[in-house]
This record gives structure tokens, sequence and C-alpha cells, in this order.
């Protein structure tokens, strides 16, 4: 009788439980045509995770998964569409089970903004940014928690903001629908602890992306062009978050700045935020 190959009797290698290995993991990707979606699809499928990748635009989708081959790592399929349309939603849903057999991982990196006084903006304005930056991540939440339930380590990944943390002026859509992504994850986090499920909250400070190319009203005001991480830089930080299986985190010296500064000194952030928006000429 032949003894067994040192192969056969080699024990298994163990991944540590206080890390998730994201290798072979099934994941979804909203806002992936542009930015740090775009950059997180592309660091997920490098590592071997299997991507449905989703945006607005088809053509930005379809070179997305041609760069993605490139890599030889987890293969990238899409779906164009709008995410805050609730049937787009369960299609996803679909998709995630046809294409890939199930959701592991759900990163929702969708947004938008506005730019200009609460005051002179149109209750539309509140309601398209709220719709994009809040509710669609929410409901994305609720509709993929069925599969995620049943994924292997599954984690969802909310995009916010530092001004979750504190707000700006002329940002008030946008800070209110980050401030409740911020609260939104915080709750999650607790409520789906039993399942098993985890929740990481990336709150973004600067950042490369197409974010100003498509406000829907204003202009960046002058006071808020500081020097911005690259999308892919980000979305290493964030994809070794989910690794580490970190609750939040705050890519950059500037995110980190911000929110402690803000936890510390909110009356003299406030003071600054408005002596540079008195100097500031009127945004429209």
């Amino acid at each position: 009788m032949m003894p067994p190959s040192p192969e056969a009797t080699a024990p298994t290698p163990r991944w540590p439980r206080w890390r998730n290995r994201l290798a072979g993991s099934r994941a979804l990707v909203t806002g992936a045509s542009s930015g740090v979606g775009r950059a997180v699809a592309l660091e997920l499928a490098r590592r071997g995770v299997r991507v449905l990748a989703t945006g607005r635009r088809g053509e930005r989708l379809a070179a997305l998964a041609d760069e993605a081959a490139s890599l030889a790592g987890g293969p990238l399929v899409y779906e164009a569409g709008d995410i805050t349309s609730s049937d787009f939603r369960r299609r996803l849903v679909d998709a995630a089970t046809r294409q890939l057999g199930g959701l592991d991982l759900v990163v929702a990196a969708a947004g938008s903004g506005a730019i200009g006084r609460f005051s002179d903006a149109s209750p539309d304005t509140l309601a398209r940014i709220i719709d994009v930056d809040f509710t669609a991540q929410a409901e994305l939440v609720r509709v993929t928690l069925p599969a995620l339930r049943v994924g292997r380590d599954p984690v969802i990944v909310l995009v916010g903001s530092i001004l979750g943390y504190h707000p700006l002026p002329l940002h008030a859509e946008y800070c209110a629908a980050k401030a409740a992504v911020r609260s939104l994850a915080g709750t999650l986090r607790m409520e789906l602890a039993d399942d098993g499920v985890g929740v990481l909250l990336a709150s973004l400070g600067p950042t490369e992306s197409e974010f100003w190319n498509h406000l829907l009203t204003g202009h960046r005001p002058a006071w808020s062009r500081g020097r911005a991480m690259s999308a892919s830089r980000t979305a290493r930080i964030i994809v070794r978050a989910m690794v580490w299986r970190r609750r939040e985190v705050l890519p950059g010296w500037q995110a980190k700045g911000f929110a402690f500064g803000a936890r510390l000194f909110p009356r003299l952030f406030d003071r600054v935020m408005m002596r540079r928006l008195r100097r500031s000429p009127p945004v429209s």
C-alpha cells in the first residue's frame, strides 16, 4: 500500500476569521460607470471577485468589462439602468442570481450633488438628491438582503461622505443625504449582526471623480477645490477595509482630519466656513 502523498496529508490552509477572503465572492457594484464605483469594481475583479457592475451609461460599463478582462481576475458583467428605479433594482438581484449564482457583496457607490443655497433651490432638487444618494442605497440594501443572508461572508458597503459628519454651506441636500447614509449604516450594523452580514461605511473626502461635472444645479465653489485622492487609491483602501472587516473607513488624511476636527471643534468649523461663504461670489 502506497503512503499518502505530502499534498494529500497537508492541512487545508485556514483563512483567519478576522479577515474576509474576497476571492471567489460575488459582488454587485453601483455607480460603476465612473469614479469610485468604477475603481472598486476593477479592484474587486483584480482580487478574483465575480462582479456585476451597474450604472446609467452602458458604453462606459462595456469598456469597464473589457478592462476587467485584461486583469485576468474575476469576470465582470454589467447591467445598465437607473438605480433609483425599484424595477431596475429588482432586475439587478435577478441578474446577480442568474449570472453570478447569488450575492456576497453589495457596494452602493452611485451618487449625485447640487450646489446652492437651500432657500433658492427647488423641492425637486432635494427630492432628486435624496433619491439618488440615500433612498436608492437604502432600498438596494432591502432588496438584496435575502440573497446576502445566504451568501458567503456577506458585506454591505455604503459610500458616504465626510459631510455626513459636519455639513458645509451650499451643500444642504447632499449633506442631509450623506448624514442619513451614516445613520443607516449604524442601524444596519446592529440589526444585521446576528445574520452575519457586515456593514462598512466609506466616508469619503475629496476624491477624483466626475461629481462636479454632473451637478444638478450650481457649480463648484472656489473654496472647495482641495487636493483630491485618486479613485483607484480610494478603491484600494475601501476593499482593504472589506478584507479586514472594518466598520468604517475614511480614506486619506484630509477625510480623517475633517472628521476629527468636526467632532472636537464644530463651532470653529462653522465660523471658518461662514467666513469663506461671505467672501465668495454668489453661486448660481
